[in-house]
């Protein structure tokens, strides 16, 4: 089993890597967020541990972004602070659970331990699809089914930006969040191709795409999606 242990404090990331080797886990280690984001594009991990307060790109995002192209890792957040609505972003942005520092070795031993064996039993499962209204979307296909009895195949990207409004369901998200989770940090194009790209989901699946029933503008701000 792979871990890509994402922790700033060096102290704390040498010490934990030496303990999950221990267990018997190859661990790939860094304190560098935006290296976190590159390591897990072109490396296959088991599991992501991910720090919450890191340089250049916060676990969080991290989270969200590696969420959006593998919906089948697990993620588990370090978080220094005990609060409620920084556990509920974390769950919110792909986390699977959450461990509090300061924390016992043993307690997050057992549950990397637990989230490994759950993601195994997982495996096999049915694809990952999203129906709203009489629109039906698999994201490990592309496929899409939409109103009108209509098979097509999305791009990746337009499946990315549509799971990203799924995850994010009643939000408000802005054209630059939405550009730093689906195209990344490093480049990414204008705003305007956002909105092309809702114009091209209205087409798809609105009734009405004059009168979105499932993709509203926000003026000044961005995008919600709701079913």
């Amino acid at each position: 089993m792979r871990i890509l242990l994402v922790e700033d404090e060096k102290s704390l990331r040498e010490g934990l890597q030496l303990n999950l080797e221990l267990e018997g886990y190859e661990v790939v280690s860094t304190g560098n967020g935006r290296q976190a984001l590159e390591l897990s594009a072109n490396q296959r991990f088991d599991l992501l541990l991910l720090d919450v307060m890191l340089p250049e790109v916060d676990g969080f995002s991290i989270a969200e972004q590696v969420r959006l192209k593998n919906a089948d890792v697990p993620i588990l957040m370090l978080t220094a602070k005990d609060l409620a609505q920084d556990r509920i972003t974390g769950l919110k942005r792909g986390a699977d659970d959450y461990v509090t520092k300061p924390f016992h070795l043993e307690e997050l031993l057992l549950r990397v331990s637990k989230l490994l064996r759950r993601s195994q039993r997982a495996q096999g499962e049915a694809p990952d699809t999203y129906s709203f209204g009489e629109n039906t979307v698999n994201f490990s296909t592309f496929e899409a089914v939409n109103w009108r009895g209509e098979r097509f195949i999305l791009t990746k990207m337009e499946a990315l930006l549509l799971k990203l409004f799924v995850e994010r369901k009643g939000e408000v998200v802005s054209r630059q969040q939405i550009l730093q989770s689906v195209w990344g940090y490093d480049v990414y194009p204008t705003t305007r191709t956002v909105d092309n790209f809702i114009l091209a989901f209205r087409k798809y699946f609105e009734r009405d795409p004059r009168h979105p029933q499932f993709f509203h503008s926000v003026r000044g701000v961005g995008y919600r999606f709701t079913d």
